[in-house]
């Protein structure tokens, strides 16, 4: 069965905030910290409580872009992803928060591992909105050989806007800050059936993946994800 092509949003559905709107850059204009977070077993509910009560005070220094639970793949994960213009505004803006009696939230008791990872988003690759696209994120993590980074971009420049008919990406970039050579991609999806679909269809077609990529790889990863309730992405 084809998949339906993705659609960019109408008018109307960008008032209502129904779908993140697609908007390219010739340059970077922002960076992205992904931390992530290993917790307690049966912590979870608990944790995004906590998080989210706090997060009411947070926002008004800066505001997440995503926060997500994994599903699948490594459990008791939470994921949250935090843009910022440059490492001198990550700074400033941290620095004020730690300030706010209310932050950061009271988690401690239930963090056994933090990762935090600094992410620059290929310039083409339509910068993040708030907004429904999942409610399925897939976030996949690659180590590439080193120095095939920017072969990899022009790989996916030339075939990123027919794949993205099928499904958005939310997020592709190099990691910047964090571990060497790394590359990660996050897509959404409305169900793990259409990504299957999705998947199936862009092999089929050849139109994913871009030609060459696995000859620059030295490891892959992926986790399914699912959105907290108070996530600014769904």
């Amino acid at each position: 069965m084809a998949t339906p092509e993705y659609t960019a949003p109408s008018c109307t559905d960008r008032r209502r905030g129904l779908r993140s709107v697609p908007h390219r850059r010739k340059e970077p204009s922002m960076i992205y910290e992904i931390r992530t977070y290993r917790i307690a077993p049966g912590s979870l509910a608990e944790v995004e409580k906590r998080y989210g009560e706090a997060y009411e005070y947070r926002k008004k220094y800066s505001e997440l872009t995503a926060f997500w639970h994994t599903e699948i793949g490594p459990l008791n994960e939470i994921v949250h992803v935090w843009g910022y213009k440059d490492l001198a505004e990550r700074a400033r803006l941290r620095g004020e928060a730690a300030k706010d009696p209310n932050w950061p939230p009271k988690i401690r008791e239930f963090v056994q591992a933090m990762r935090s990872e600094i992410i620059v988003p290929f310039s083409f690759v339509p910068e993040v909105r708030p907004g429904k696209l999942g409610p399925i994120f897939e976030l996949r993590y690659y180590t590439l050989k080193p120095g095939t980074l920017p072969d990899t971009a022009k790989g996916w420049e030339a075939k990123l806007p027919e794949r993205m008919k099928l499904s958005p990406v939310v997020l592709a970039g190099g990691v910047e800050f964090g571990r060497a050579n790394g590359f990660v991609h996050v897509w959404a999806y409305a169900s793990l059936d259409q990504r299957a679909q999705v998947r199936d269809e862009a092999r089929k077609k050849g139109v994913w993946p871009p030609p060459g990529g696995a000859d620059r790889l030295l490891t892959q990863e992926n986790k399914i994800l699912l959105p907290a309730a108070f996530s600014p992405l769904q």
